[in-house]
C-alpha cells in the first residue's frame, strides 16, 4: 500500500541488504551475430524478461518515471525502446504510463513522445500546474520537507526507466537522480535540492570587503561567484563549480571561503533521502530499474540540448537493486572511459593519468565523486553495491551461432 505518512530521516538509518551480490542483467550494444536475434533491441527485450514482470498485478498502474527532454535535447531514451517496455508491463496484466515534470509532458510530441507512440498515456508527475503533491517530512540540513509527486505516490508500480549521463550538480544522473529529484515537483527541486548548499557557511561577510568580493567574483572562470553590494552578499553557483580553486587562491590572504567536499556530497545524500522517500510508497516487489547507457553525454538532459557523447555506447542494465544497476552503471563508463575528443572545450577536464578519477569527476571535479550517492544509498538500506553480472545474448556467444539467411522487409507491408 502507498506510504502515506510523513517521512523521517531517522527512519532510514537501517540496514536491510542481503549478504548476497544483486543481480544485474546486462545486454551489450555489441552484437556478435548480424541475426535480429542478437541485436540491441533483442537485448533489451531479455533485459525486460529476465526483470520478471509476473509481480505486476492485474489492472496494476504502472508509473515509467523516465526524462522525455527539453527544447533540442533529443538524446532521452528512444520510444522505440519505451513502446517495448510499455507493451511487456500491458502483456503482463499492467496499466502503464509514462511520467515526468510537466514542461517535459506538454512539449514530448517534439521529441517523438506521444501516447501513440508510447503506447501509453503521458502524464504530468504532479498534475498541469505541478501542484498534486504529497508533503514528506524531511529532517536534513535545510531542508524540513519535500513535496512527493503525485504520479508516483499513487501507482501500484514503478519502472525506473533511465538514460545514464554526466550530471554538473553531482557528476553522475542515473536512476537515483531519476526517481530523487524526477519524483518532486519543482519549487522542491530547484528551491531544496538545489539549495542544500546554502545550510553550509562558505563565505565570511565581517572578514570580506566589497572589493575583495568582486576580486573573487572575477577570479572564478566557471563565473560561479556572484555579488549583491548592496546586501553585502556573495552567491555561489556550486552546481557548476569543478573546483579549480581559483576563488581559493585569490583569497589566501584573506580567508573568507571556503570550499569543502561536504558542500558538494550534500547533494548527493539528499538524492538517496529523496529516492528512498520514493521508493517506500512502492511494494519492494513492484519496482524494476532500467538504465540504459547510450548516448552518454557530459550534461543531463535537463540542459535541452544537442550534446556529443563523452563515452561509447556501452548497452543496457536492469536489475531489481537500484544501488546494484548504480554502481554497475558506474563501473561500466569507468572502465569504458572518456572520449577525449568529443569532450565539449567548455568543461574543464581533469585528463592527468595519474590522478584516480572516475571519468564523471574527471568532468566536473574530484569532490563530484559519483559513486558517494551509493555509499548514503548502501547506508539507508536501499540496495547493495555488490552485484553480479549476467550478460545476456553476449557478442561472444552469438558469434558461434548461425546466422539466418538473408531476409529483409519482412513486416507487414503495402505490397
Amino acid at each position: 500500500m502507498p506510504h502515506t505518512e510523513p517521512f523521517l530521516v531517522e527512519v532510514l538509518n537501517c540496514n536491510t541488504m542481503s549478504s548476497k551480490p544483486s543481480i544485474v542483467y546486462y545486454g551489450s550494444i555489441q552484437h556478435g551475430n548480424p541475426g535480429r536475434f542478437a541485436s540491441f533491441s533483442q537485448k533489451v527485450d531479455e533485459v525486460v524478461k529476465k526483470l520478471d514482470f509476473s509481480t505486476i498485478e492485474k489492472k496494476d498502474k504502472v508509473a515509467v518515471k523516465m526524462h522525455l527532454g527539453f527544447n533540442d535535447g533529443y538524446q532521452t531514451i528512444p520510444v522505440f525502446f519505451v513502446r517495448r517496455i510499455v507493451k511487456a508491463v500491458k502483456d503482463a496484466g499492467g496499466y502503464p504510463y509514462v511520467t515526468d515534470n510537466p514542461t517535459a509532458v506538454y512539449n514530448a510530441v517534439n521529441r517523438g513522445y506521444t501516447s501513440e507512440t508510447c503506447g501509453c498515456p503521458i502524464l504530468p508527475t504532479a498534475g498541469v500546474k505541478d501542484g498534486y503533491t504529497y508533503k514528506m517530512k524531511i529532517k536534513y540540513k535545510n531542508v524540513d520537507s519535500l513535496e512527493l509527486v503525485g504520479s508516483l505516490h499513487d501507482a501500484d508500480v514503478l519502472i525506473d526507466l533511465t538514460h545514464v549521463k554526466g550530471h554538473n550538480s553531482c557528476g553522475y544522473g542515473g536512476a537515483i537522480k531519476n526517481i530523487a529529484l524526477g519524483g518532486f515537483h519543482g519549487p522542491s527541486r530547484w528551491h531544496k535540492f538545489h539549495a542544500i548548499h546554502e545550510s553550509f557557511e562558505y563565505w565570511n561577510a565581517e572578514k570580506c570587503t566589497p572589493e575583495h568580493a568582486k576580486k573573487l567574483v572575477k577570479s572564478c572562470p566557471k563565473k560561479c561567484l556572484k555579488y549583491n553590494e548592496e546586501k553585502h552578499k556573495l552567491t555561489f553557483a556550486f552546481d557548476m563549480c569543478n573546483q579549480c580553486m581559483e576563488c581559493i587562491e585569490a583569497d589566501k590572504d584573506i580567508g573568507c571561503m571556503k570550499i569543502r567536499p561536504e558542500y558538494f556530497s550534500a547533494f548527493q545524500e539528499l538524492m538517496a533521502i529523496g529516492a528512498k522517500a520514493v521508493l517506500d510508497t512502492f511494494d519492494e516487489n513492484k519496482v524494476f530499474f532500467i538504465n540504459f547507457l547510450i548516448d552518454i553525454t557530459a550534461l543531463c538532459d535537463c540542459w535541452g540540448i544537442a550534446q556529443p557523447h563523452v563515452v561509447n555506447d556501452i548497452g543496457v542494465l536492469g536489475s531489481r537493486d537500484i544501488v546494484a544497476i548504480e554502481a554497475a552503471s558506474l563501473d561500466l563508463v569507468a572502465k569504458e572511459g572518456l572520449i577525449e575528443s568529443m569532450i565539449p572545450p567548455f568543461i574543464k577536464t581533469n585528463l592527468d593519468p595519474e590522478v584516480d578519477l572516475h571519468p564523471f569527476a574527471r568532468l566536473f571535479g574530484p569532490m563530484k565523486n559519483p559513486y558517494l550517492v551509493l555509499d548514503y544509498a548502501e547506508k539507508l538500506g536501499m540496495g547493495s553495491k555488490e552485484y553480479k553480472i549476467v550478460e545476456l545474448l553476449s557478442a561472444k556467444k552469438t558469434m558461434k551461432m548461425k546466422t539466418p539467411k538473408g531476409a529483409f522487409e519482412t513486416e507487414p507491408s503495402f505490397f
